[in-house]
């Protein structure tokens, strides 16, 4: 058996032996949501550390546990604390949480995460809706031999943001009154901030918002074929974009600062994909 799959199904063992609970929504909470949990009916909890194998997040901030229970009426799981590649995990390992929650019953997907702003109309707290990505600068998580388990060799990306998904968080916006900007996010690998030259690059290439996670776990997602989506808090402009030094502390205020307003979208936007479900 591919080890890559070995590892996902011992992982898919130890919830089934801990957990009885079948999500149809999974949604990555980045930083900023962390607390978001409170506003959700919780049934269970389980700790990255009791998952034999799995990956556990080191960054500040990050809990690093699976919390399921309902949003509205939607049977979710929510991941409090992601993994990144800039950890020293392999890329297989920085999706596998992706892959487990498909596995888990999750047929959607919702990404969020906090992001460097480059589009000049952004501000910090501003929150962007991810209409498409830009994945060259991050380690593809599909390289290497194929899992037939999970989905094709040549996975088709031309819609990997799902369109209906989209109508339904802009309208949720548009009826609580937050403003959402759209635009393209990419993934660098991190851990350090780009630099203004880097940023200058992706403002070329159209890319409006950049971070350090959530394409890999797209492109996982999709690969085994979940309805996808995402939001992007923008917690600072780029480097470049203003003369201050960048932070991993002022990325957390900003987004801690959004968060009432980015909780409000991701609820009722959820609560309209229930007809997905």
């Amino acid at each position: 058996m591919n080890p890559v799959y070995e590892k996902l199904m011992r992982c898919y063992e130890c919830y089934k032996e801990k957990i009885d609970f079948e999500p149809k929504a999974a949604v990555v909470l980045g930083s900023g949501l962390g607390n978001y949990a409170r506003t959700v009916d919780i049934k269970a909890e389980l700790p990255y550390n009791e998952i034999e194998g799995f990956p556990v997040s080191t960054v500040p901030g990050h809990a690093g546990r699976f919390i399921f229970g309902y949003i509205d009426t939607v049977p979710v799981v929510l991941m409090q604390g992601r993994v990144h590649y800039y950890e020293g995990y392999p890329i297989t390992d920085v999706v596998l949480p992706t892959r487990l929650m498909k596995m888990m019953g999750a047929e959607i997907l919702f990404l969020t995460n906090a992001s460097g702003g480059i589009d000049p109309q952004f501000h910090a707290g501003s929150l962007m809706l991810i209409k498409d990505h830009i994945s060259s600068f991050a380690p593809n998580p599909l390289i290497g031999p194929n899992i037939d388990e999970l989905g094709t060799r040549f996975p088709d990306m031309s819609h990997v943001y799902d369109v209906d998904l989209q109508k339904d968080i802009r309208s949720a916006a548009e009826e609580n009154g937050i403003e959402l900007f759209e635009g393209v996010y990419a993934q660098l690998t991190g851990p350090s901030f780009e630099t203004p030259a880097e940023i200058q690059m992706l403002h070329k290439l159209g890319v409006s918002a950049v971070g350090m996670s959530t394409v890999v776990e797209a492109i996982a997602a999709n690969h085994m074929g979940m309805k996808i989506c995402g939001v992007s808090c923008v917690s600072n402009l780029a480097a470049g974009m203003n003369s201050a030094p960048l932070t991993h502390e002022e990325v957390q205020e900003a987004a801690n600062a959004v968060a009432p307003k980015f909780e409000k979208l991701l609820t009722e936007s959820v609560i309209r994909f229930q007809k997905y479900l």
